[in-house]
C-alpha cells in the first residue's frame, strides 16, 4: 500500500444532485483521486449521477479510477460468511487500485450514497484496507443526507409518536423485530418486500423509490390498501431503470 495517503469517505445523500451538504462539496474539491466501484451496465445511470457531481465540485485536474466490483451471490447458503468473502475480494480490489493510482501525499475519495455508516460497507472494507497497511493510513468520514430522513421528507411525516422509539433493520431480519420494538420500523434493502409476511392489515406503511430523484415514486397508505400498488411500482420501476432502490417505514396500527 503507497504509505502516507488519506481515504475520504464522502456521504452524497439518496441520489439528488442537491441533496449533497455543503461539507461534501468542500471535501470533493479537495480530493485527487476518486475510486469508483463499478457494478456494470444497470447502474449506469448511478454512476452518471457520481459524474454530475465530480464535475460541478471536484478539482478540474481530478482523475477516476473505475474499479470493476468483485461478484456476490446474492441468495447464498451463508449470508454473513458470503458477505464477509465479498469485503475481503473488495479490499483486495481497492488495495490494487489505491497503490496504482494514489501518489505519497494525495487524497483518494468514495462517494457513497446516503450517509456512509448505514448499510453501506464502504467503512467496513476501508478499515480493513488501513489494517493490512499498518500505518500510513488516514481515512476520514464526510457524513451525508440518509435515505431514511429524505423517505420521511418526501412524505412530509415524522417517523415516530411522541417518545417513542425508531427501529432501522433489513427485510432480511424485519420477521426478527421483538415485541415492543415495532412501532416504528425504517426497513431497507428489501427487494421481497418483507412486510407483506409480518404486518397486519391496519398498519401503515410509507413507501419511496429514488426517493430524492427525478424518478421519485411514493405510496403510502394501510398495508391492506396499497400493498399491491407498491409491488406493482416497484416491478415496473425495476423494468424500466434496471435497477431500484426503494425504502419503507412500517408503522404498527394505534
Amino acid at each position: 500500500m503507497t504509505a502516507a495517503v488519506t481515504l475520504r469517505v464522502i456521504g452524497i445523500g439518496p441520489g439528488g444532485p442537491r441533496q449533497i451538504t455543503l461539507e461534501a462539496v468542500d471535501a470533493i474539491g479537495a480530493t485527487d483521486v476518486f475510486f469508483l466501484l463499478d457494478k456494470g451496465g444497470r447502474t449506469g445511470e448511478l454512476t452518471a449521477v457520481r459524474e454530475e457531481m465530480l464535475t460541478a465540485h471536484a478539482p478540474a485536474e481530478h482523475r477516476v479510477v473505475a474499479v470493476p466490483d468483485p461478484p456476490r451471490d446474492r441468495d447464498p447458503d451463508d449470508y454473513e460468511a458470503e458477505v464477509r468473502r465479498w469485503h475481503r475480494a473488495r479490499v483486495d480490489a481497492l488495495h490494487t487500485a489505491i497503490t496504482a493510482n494514489l501518489a505519497p501525499g494525495e487524497t483518494g475519495g468514495f462517494l457513497v450514497w446516503g450517509d456512509p455508516a448505514l448499510y453501506d460497507s464502504t467503512l467496513r472494507i476501508l478499515a480493513q484496507l488501513a489494517d493490512d497497511a499498518d500505518g500510513g493510513v488516514t481515512i476520514e468520514v464526510v457524513p451525508g443526507v440518509t435515505s431514511a430522513s429524505a423517505l420521511t421528507a418526501a412524505h412530509g411525516i415524522v417517523a415516530h409518536g411522541i417518545g417513542e422509539p425508531v427501529l432501522t433493520t433489513t427485510g432480511r431480519r424485519l420477521a426478527q423485530t421483538p415485541d415492543g420494538a415495532d412501532l416504528n420500523q425504517i426497513v431497507m434493502l428489501d427487494s421481497h418486500l418483507a412486510f407483506r409476511e409480518t404486518a397486519a392489515p391496519d398498519d401503515i406503511v410509507h413507501w419511496g423509490a429514488y426517493v430524492g430523484t427525478d424518478h421519485q415514486i411514493l405510496v403510502s397508505g394501510r398495508v391492506a390498501d396499497v400493498t399491491d400498488e407498491i409491488v406493482a411500482s416497484r416491478a415496473a420501476a425495476r423494468e424500466r431503470h434496471g435497477w431500484v432502490m426503494d425504502i419503507y417505514l412500517l408503522q404498527r396500527a394505534r
